[in-house]
């Protein structure tokens, strides 16, 4: 009897290692150094998070209010400007200067200040500090309404009155005759044209103010339209006319006008009334 035939051996071959085991163990190194990268910047995130606020209010990291210089700030403008600009901002405890809104936020603050008419430039500067150039608005008039006076502009914003002493506040035209109150805070127009006109007529007439010895103008409708009168002592009153800019055909211009009153007051005529608005109108004084 014949034996059965042998099978042939199948040979085994190892299974050779993943692409990813393989990757591994190439790169055991790089990886172990990665993960410990990261480890230590997941701390470093923890512990700023928690000793950060201290670090960051220290002096050296902080920009501070008495580092903030201010430019641009007129001998008319008696408040402490800056310290208000920064405590009505919230900003008087110091600001980050990592902070990228920082000169944003500086301008801001300044520019919601009733004083500041723009804010030319914010300038960060090391050490720890800044400068801010501002553009202030000057006051033209007093305004006159029940209980006091409030200053304005040119433009006829409202000023900071509380800034002036009765003293100071007399060493500015006054604005009579004015019904209105003020239709925005501080800082913005007074809303009215009366107000705007009699600013405009306090810069024409501008130094010569007290030189005339003119204590008040107010508005008056004369010949269906508005014109203003100009008080001074004992009564005496010249008839201006339309505010400047607003004249009608035929009406002599502001400086033609104030070129008269100035002829008046050098002739020394004293008249009770003196009308500007004709060319031909006799010379008197106020």
């Amino acid at each position: 009897m014949n034996p059965p035939p042998r099978r042939k051996a199948v040979a085994v071959v190892p299974s050779s290692p993943g692409a990813i085991a393989c990757f591994v163990s190439q790169r055991r190194a790089g990886l172990i150094a990665l993960a410990v990268l990261a480890a230590a910047l997941a701390c470093g995130f923890i512990l700023w998070d928690r000793v950060g606020p201290r670090v960051r209010s220290q002096g050296g990291y902080m920009l501070r209010p008495d580092a903030v210089e201010l430019l641009g700030c007129p001998a008319w403008v008696r408040c402490d400007l800056k310290a208000e600009a920064l405590r009505n901002a919230s900003l008087d405890g110091g600001l980050p200067l990592d902070d990228p809104q920082l000169p944003m936020r500086l301008a801001r603050a300044f520019d919601m200040h009733p004083w500041v008419q723009q804010v030319l430039s914010v300038k960060l500067r090391n050490p720890a500090g800044a400068v801010v150039e501002i553009l202030c608005r000057e006051p033209v008039a007093m305004v006159g309404v029940q209980g006091g006076l409030l200053a304005v502009s040119a433009e006829g914003i409202v000023l900071p009155s509380g800034d002036f002493t009765a003293e100071l506040a007399a060493e500015y035209p006054r604005i009579s005759g004015v019904e209105s109150s003020p239709q925005g805070p501080e800082g913005s127009l007074w809303g009215d044209p009366i107000v705007e006109e009699g600013a405009a007529l306090a810069v024409a007439i501008g130094p010569q103010w007290q030189a005339l010895e003119i204590v008040d103008c107010r508005p008056t409708i004369e010949r269906g339209r508005r014109m203003w009168e100009l008080f001074g002592p004992a009564g005496r009153v010249a008839l201006f006319g339309s505010a400047p800019g607003r004249e009608v055909a035929g009406e002599p211009s502001a400086a033609a006008k104030i070129a008269r009153l100035k002829a008046i007051g050098a002739a020394r005529q004293v008249t009770p009334a003196v009308d500007l608005t004709q060319p031909d109108s006799g010379t008197g004084s106020l």
